[in-house]
């Protein structure tokens, strides 16, 4: 067995083994190796990024932790691509950089060929998307949004008229091929849609919201649904 199959072989001894573990020599005989192969390839597993714990004297071993028990997940060069197509085509869409790094830590896992395959397909799909909010206001936004408190937004509406809104923030919406900030406008006292490419400026308060419930948006358009997990 070559080394790469061993460190993927190990891991799903590993995987099955649970909370118990395995010991070093259970695994050297597992894979017909010394233990000092084992161990050695626990720590390439460990360097690697895998949660690998171990505990020395009576009923140590080594195993996984529980964060890891889910199976390998394993992507064609089509899935892995309408990945990519998918994180291109929303562009500046709220959390786009926690997206695309996790997409690239999928592309990460396609072996060489897929890997291959996946790129040259990339280049039989075009993507135009219009620009939104700058990255700063982006992340105030995310982070607000998560956090669920107020901000401020400097704010240029549609007739080109300079606001200071006091917002507090509901739900990011793609509509039109455009995205938008819903939220409640203390200033308005009312729900209003900010478009995102109108903020010019976005600061984070301390102050939590007052709990407006996304329900007071009213119901969805009839094509738009919550992003599903």
């Amino acid at each position: 067995m070559k080394r790469t199959e061993r460190l993927h072989a190990l891991t799903e001894s590993l995987r099955r083994a649970g909370p118990r573990g395995r010991t070093a020599q259970q695994l050297a005989e597992e894979f017909e190796v010394t233990t000092r192969t084992v161990k050695r390839d626990l720590a390439a597993l460990e360097a690697s990024g895998l949660p690998v714990w171990g505990r020395t004297g009576p009923g140590g071993g080594y195993g996984l932790a529980q964060s890891s028990s889910l199976p390998p997940v394993n992507f064609t060069a089509a899935q892995a691509l309408a990945l990519s197509a998918a994180m291109a085509a929303v562009g500046e869409a709220p959390f786009s950089d926690s997206a695309r790094s996790a997409t690239r830590k999928v592309l990460d896992t396609l072996d060489p060929l897929a890997r291959r395959r996946a790129t040259e397909l990339a280049h039989r799909i075009w993507v135009n998307v219009e620009s939104s909010a700058p990255r700063a206001v982006m992340s105030v936004i995310e982070q607000a949004l998560v956090d669920q408190v107020i901000v401020n937004l400097d704010y240029t509406d549609a007739r080109g008229g300079d606001t200071r809104r006091e917002v507090e923030p509901m739900i990011v919406a793609l509509r039109g091929g455009r995205w938008f900030l819903v939220a409640w406008c203390r200033l308005r006292d009312d729900i209003r849609w900010f478009h995102l490419s109108r903020i010019r400026r976005a600061t984070a308060t301390r102050r939590p919201c007052t709990g407006h419930d996304v329900a007071e948006i009213g119901a969805p358009p009839e094509r738009a649904r919550p992003v599903g997990i």
